[in-house]
């Protein structure tokens, strides 16, 4: 499994909407392996989407199972989701691998069923809500070319610099 290079905005390739997926052949089950070691390797990161590693293709993996007091239905890899029916909505904040310096605030659905493949092409659908339904919207914009920018509820006065942590020994983070 290979750590990906993580695209960052501006760069044109996240504005692109991302083609279907197909064939779920070995060369496809090594790309989900390789995105979930790329995951994994951000510290905190409970979702990836592919267009963010340069695959303009629909899949994204979700695992808020880290966060406590989370409901949640595990390790997720959807491939060509779509939400299909999403219920009231709720204002949180949200950052990202690809906009690493800022985090803001986003309108999104609470409660939401999600349709998708799984990562071997069988037919899957979740109903979610809360933490894990943001992450599965944020997630999935990223295949329609939308980062959490794209949705702020104020860009003057709902969009904040992610504080810089110092390591111990005082190595900037």
């Amino acid at each position: 499994m290979a750590v990906l290079e993580i695209l960052r905005y501006p760069d044109e390739r996240l504005k692109s909407v991302a083609e279907p997926v197909a064939e779920f052949d070995q060369t496809f089950q090594d790309f989900i392996a390789d995105l979930e070691a790329t995951r994994q390797s951000a510290p905190g990161c409970v979702g990836i989407a592919a267009p963010q590693v340069g695959r303009s293709v629909r899949v994204v993996l979700v695992d808020v199972s880290t966060k406590p007091k989370i409901t949640h239905h595990g390790h997720l890899a959807l491939v060509n989701p779509e939400v299909t029916a999403w219920d009231g909505f709720t204002v949180g904040r949200e950052g990202c691998l690809s906009v690493p310096d800022f985090t803001g605030n986003v309108i999104r659905a609470e409660r939401i069923t999600v349709e998708a493949l799984d990562q071997f092409g069988g037919s899957v659908k979740y109903e979610m809500e809360g933490y894990e339904a943001r992450a599965v919207q944020h997630e999935i914009d990223h295949l329609d070319g939308l980062l959490f920018l794209d949705r702020l509820v104020s860009r003057r006065s709902d969009l904040f610099r992610r504080k810089k942590y110092q390591k111990s020994g005082g190595e900037k983070g």
